[in-house]
């Protein structure tokens, strides 16, 4: 019980330093592309951004979570962002990229996850949700962990609220789902708290049972 009660503080700690250093270069930047190479380059920065093994112990966490190594034969898109120079990157299954290194380097938050020569960090910096990239598409349903929210300038655009005004606006028709208030409970007390992962993926499930019926109509 110390021993996780140790690590979750440990973790609390590091996700404080993260968004306080984010934070700080989201005020800084003029633009998303601006705020996006300022990641690139303070995430290259860090201790062991340059360090293959811990690429790869991180890479292994996330293929250990993965039902299938495999890309899936229907469309996937992974999103992360470039960063050498805060290009968003949009992988697919005829990228050449593993599925588990695409997977690790979209959630790369904190040092950049290494993989085919180059180093990518989270595909959130692009948008949280990055819903837009449904666009063309007659139904569009957006899980959103976060519920919408964003740290970011609201005239930036990439609130959840405007790439849902957008898909509408192309002729999709969009359905939202954010947590309910006691899975947001668990998910707002510190997202990369591991020992919140058991609850928060019940109050989900319980979510989800609850808006099948209607989430079955909406999806046909």
């Amino acid at each position: 019980v110390a021993a996780a009660s140790a690590a979750s503080a440990s973790v609390a700690v590091a996700v404080a330093e993260q968004l306080d250093r984010t934070s700080r270069i989201i005020a800084a930047s003029a633009d998303p592309a601006d705020m996006r190479r300022r990641m690139g380059a303070a995430a290259l920065q860090l201790d062991g951004a340059s360090d293959p093994a811990r690429s790869a112990r991180w890479r292994a966490v996330v293929a250990s979570r993965l039902p299938d190594q495999r890309w899936p034969a229907r469309d996937l898109r992974v999103v992360a962002v470039d960063a050498a120079d805060g290009s968003p990157v949009v992988f697919d299954r005829d990228n050449g990229i593993e599925l588990a290194d695409a997977v690790a380097a979209s959630c790369a938050s904190g040092a950049p996850h290494r993989a085919c020569g180059r180093s990518f960090i989270d595909g959130g910096y692009r948008r949280n949700e990055n819903a837009d990239l449904a666009v063309g598409s007659e139904r569009v349903l957006v899980l959103s962990p976060f519920g919408g929210r964003t740290r970011h300038p609201i005239e930036w655009r990439m609130q959840l609220a405007a790439q849902a005004d957008d898909l509408r606006a192309a002729g999709s028709t969009v359905e939202v789902v954010g947590p309910d208030e006691e899975a947001a409970r668990l998910i707002g007390a510190n997202a990369m708290d591991p020992s919140l992962r058991p609850g928060a993926a019940r109050a989900g499930f319980a979510q989800g049972v609850g808006l099948a019926d209607r989430l079955g109509a909406f999806w046909g």
